[in-house]
């Protein structure tokens, strides 16, 4: 029996490949910040050995050619390049030794390390002997000179270091705070010149991914097992709060709002996952939902976003916490996108290459996914192939009725052509045999009068001679 199958994501295929407990990331091979660089740098060390054994490889041949050629015409020992070379290289790594054993030789200035944290009683011990060790320290320096700086210098240097000691995370909150608002300002200040730069092919990935989603826009919620119903307006409603999101993340600048973004369109998606299901989501819910999301956003410059947060964020931010969880999440939909294929959405070869080349468009009714999920493979895919000819037919009919209906627009256009043709020839005959007389000549025939003028007009006219004669005043008496 043929069962729908959705993405599985296990949590272990999220953290570092080295087994840190860190997030890894899909752009530093699978490991976290701190193992892709600690890799990079015994990788860098490793070569620099190797460079430098060859080079003193080569160069003690070449010494060693050197000193058999001379070495027949010179009866005297003497010196020679390869002894100097020698000699400087004992000297220099003898120096190195001495250096580095008085570096790691304890001195006598060193303060000594503090054990574990005492208990109660033991630090009303400690307190008591302390009063008693700063009177007997009073006490042995009244009698010298500078007793009373000495007293105030050790005092001043007892304090501060429990000062330091209490106030050891207040400063850790600030470097944090310090470290977000130099993030902010330099990035702020760089994004154009650092982000998508052009010794980089990020700009291609943003347009083959941007292509690649344009073309899986035929992939449905039921394709990918996606427990969201958006017929529920606050599931709706948190599906387009997600879309906005992760759509906004390409207006942000500093690295931190760009994963800022990230994390409130993945909460607007477990809130999706919850209302739908009432419960909890999982991650297995989560992950497809996600991809679905990316989907239908289509977010622009999807790559360059990536690779700029995983240059420029601080790398305990992508390791651990919620960024670094979502973020973590994030590349994964993208990587799963990019190698998408049939198999991963229970569908055949043929299925699939007809859905990507436009040819057919899936139509998942409720009857066919019923009959899908009773159905053998086979009969599934046979099904599914006679609904993408029947699509296909469909299309064909559209195709020819379109063809009906261009073909009646070009007519009606050429008839309108026509019919302007012949209401303008039309006008034009009935000006030429009735033209109209200009005023000058109304005016000349008329004795240049107003009155003359509409005489004329009225001796044109047939009908004034059904006209009654005009009136003629009358005068009375009174």
């Amino acid at each position: 029996m043929s069962q729908r199958r959705g993405i599985h994501l296990d949590q272990s295929e999220l953290l570092c490949k080295k087994g840190c407990g860190f997030y890894g990331n899909t752009a530093w091979q699978g490991l976290c910040s701190k193992c892709w660089r600690e890799e990079n740098q015994r990788e860098k060390q490793r070569q620099i050995q190797e460079d430098w054994a060859l080079a003193e490889r080569l160069q003690r041949e070449e010494e060693e050619a050197y000193a058999s050629r001379h070495q027949k015409t010179q009866s005297q020992p003497q010196i020679t390049p390869a002894n100097k070379y020698e000699e400087r290289k004992t000297r220099e790594k003898s120096s190195k030794v001495t250096t580095v054993t008085k570096f790691f030789t304890p001195s006598s200035k060193t303060p000594p390390r503090k054990g574990n944290r005492p208990s109660s009683s033991a630090s009303r011990q400690s307190s008591l002997g302390g009063d008693r060790a700063t009177r007997d320290f009073i006490s042995f320096l009244k009698p010298l000179k500078p007793g009373g700086e000495i007293f105030r210098q050790c005092r001043a240097f007892t304090e501060d270091m429990v000062f330091k000691r209490v106030s050891k995370s207040r400063r850790a909150v600030n470097l944090e705070r310090i470290m977000d608002e130099v993030e902010k300002y330099m990035m702020t200040r760089l994004y154009q010149e650092v982000f998508c730069p052009e010794t980089t092919d990020d700009e291609k990935k943003d347009l083959a991914i941007q292509k690649r989603i344009r073309d899986l826009h035929w992939v449905t919620i039921e394709m990918l097992c996606v427990p969201v119903n958006e017929e529920i307006p606050e599931v709706s409603d948190s599906v387009v709060k997600a879309i906005t999101d992760v759509i906004e993340m390409d207006s942000k600048q500093v690295p931190r709002d760009k994963l800022a973004c990230i994390t409130r369109c993945c909460k607007q998606i477990f809130n999706a996952i919850k209302v739908t299901k009432k419960e909890a989501a999982s991650a297995d819910d989560f992950l497809p939902t996600l991809i679905y999301i990316v989907l239908k956003a289509n977010p622009p410059r999807l790559q360059s976003n990536i690779q700029y947060i995983t240059r420029f964020s601080k790398p305990s931010r992508l390791r651990t916490g919620e960024d670094g969880y979502y973020f973590t999440n994030l590349c994964c939909a993208v990587a799963f996108i990019e190698k998408l294929d049939g198999q991963s959405l229970n569908l055949s070869s043929e299925e699939f290459e007809l859905y990507m080349s436009g040819q057919a468009s899936p139509h998942w009714l409720q009857s066919t996914g019923a009959a899908a999920s009773s159905s053998s493979s086979s009969s599934t895919g046979g099904g599914a192939l006679a609904q993408a000819h029947n699509s296909l037919d469909l299309l064909t009919g559209l195709g020819e009725r379109q063809e009906r209906v261009m073909e009646k627009a070009r007519q009606m256009e050429s008839d309108l052509i026509d019919w302007t043709d012949e209401v303008e020839q039309t006008v034009q005959s009935a000006m030429e045999s009735f033209p109209l007389e200009t005023q000058s000549a109304t005016t000349a025939k008329g004795g240049g009068t107003e009155p003359a003028a509409s005489s004329a007009i009225d001796s044109d006219n047939v009908e004034n001679e059904l006209l009654p004669p005009p009136l003629t005043p009358q005068v009375f008496a009174g």
